[in-house]
């Protein structure tokens, strides 16, 4: 069965809500012989930074030497590049492969990341890789990903998104999210709310996991900007520097956890040199040249994630006649977005992220700040041809839309 028969087929199945579940979904690892038991598994959640700080670790434990699978969410290009091992995305065979190994075994109708995640963790054994690095999909207590019994478990940070499945508070997203510390597994956490890091805390310590909260300067405190090389320089307090090959500083803080990751599984200092100074990050404040324009690609795509965009907008050099290209998911709290973006932005284009759940003009429109002006194009592909107008282009609001734009581009 082809690549495309398949992957058409489970996208049929992406309703959140339905699904076997956790015990259904344990069930059926267990008709396909445990295979989340034959590897070592950092697991990975939190609201933002939770890729990144995945793609961070893999590649310093693959430095390391360690054969590395990574499974993450979403993709840009093709849904190959969800399931990885030492940065090389499965192929469309084995892909397809895995899937169909996951139909012979289902009783119950698993949803679609169900189906991915029980494929991504048959492969890592088929593959014998030594350690994987699980992101969840949203939330963790009831994430398919939580029937794994981790060596690590990691939460980036906490923010409002998925309200309507997650909760209307941060305590109440946070215990979501903590819900992935097991018994005596150690927990390494990027969050800062006070609120969210109580939560973190009494689940921790009624697990009797061991609980580190990384701060921003551990171990590095000080940072500039390349925006030539498009990297950040990185400081420790001994005075050493490193090259992160990613801008922004929530990229800082995320460098910061996987320091700690990496320290507390006994990695070598210079794997996690190397790996931060290779790790490569698509779609993260990625800037990139096309066509004679300068392209800045962030999938920001929740209010947390804009308000740092624009916070560390205002330190770049890119503030003056850039067109704002941006889509937005009709689940997401698009209103508060456009809040934070319009202001900045003189030449704003409104468009439909390539999917069924993109938000349209009726929706956009009654969630505009009163001032804004801005042009709206449904056709993506249009909308891109008029926003390259403008010198410069900074694409976000959806991780649909900036990779169907980067794979426009061809970066």
């Amino acid at each position: 069965m082809s690549f495309d028969i398949v992957f058409n087929y489970i996208l049929k199945r992406s309703g959140i809500g339905c699904g076997a579940g956790l015990e259904g979904f344990r069930e059926l690892l267990e008709r396909l012989g445990n295979p989340q038991n034959q590897y070592k598994i950092i697991h990975v959640a939190g609201t933002n930074g939770k890729g990144s700080v995945s793609a961070m670790l893999a590649r310093t434990l693959e430095c390391a030497g360690y054969k590395t699978g990574l499974f993450v969410s979403p993709h840009l290009l093709s849904p190959t590049e969800r399931i990885q091992i030492n940065g090389k995305p499965i192929s469309k065979q084995r892909f397809s492969q895995a899937v169909i190994a996951v139909f012979q075994e289902e009783e119950e109708e698993l949803n679609f990341f169900e189906i991915l995640t029980a494929a991504a963790l048959l492969y890592f054994a088929k593959q014998q890789v030594q350690y994987v690095v699980l992101e969840t999909g949203m939330g963790g207590r009831k994430d398919p990903t939580n029937v794994c019994n981790p060596v690590l478990s990691l939460i980036t940070s906490i923010g409002l998104d998925h309200m309507q499945y997650l909760g209307s508070s941060l305590s109440q997203i946070a215990y979501e999210k903590a819900g992935i510390i097991k018994p005596g597994v150690p927990v390494i956490s990027g969050t800062v709310n006070p609120a969210a890091r109580e939560v973190i805390r009494k689940t921790a310590k009624e697990k009797k996991a061991p609980l580190l909260f990384v701060e921003e300067g551990e171990p590095f405190y000080e940072y500039a900007y390349d925006f030539v090389n498009n990297q950040t320089v990185l400081h420790t307090r001994d005075y050493q520097e490193w090259i992160l090959h990613a801008l922004g500083r929530r990229q800082t803080i995320n460098a910061c956890v996987t320091y700690q990751a990496a320290k507390n599984l006994n990695l070598p200092e210079e794997a996690v040199r190397q790996g931060l100074e290779t790790v490569r990050l698509p779609g993260r404040f990625e800037v990139a040249q096309s066509g004679g324009n300068t392209f800045i690609l962030d999938g920001a795509h929740n209010p947390q994630a804009v308000e740092l965009l624009m916070d560390f907008w205002q330190k770049t050099p890119f503030t003056h006649d850039t067109a704002l290209l941006c889509g937005f998911m009709k689940d997401k709290d698009y209103k508060k977005m456009l809040a934070l973006l319009c202001p900045n932005f003189t030449q704003i284009i409104l468009t439909v992220p390539p999917s069924a759940r993109g938000a349209e003009q009726v929706e956009l429109f009654a969630a505009l700040p009163k001032k804004a002006k801005v042009r709206f194009e449904p056709d993506w592909k249009k909308a891109l041809m008029l926003a390259k107008e403008s010198p410069r282009v900074l694409c976000t609001g959806s991780f649909y839309l900036v990779g169907a734009v980067r794979g426009k581009l061809r970066l």
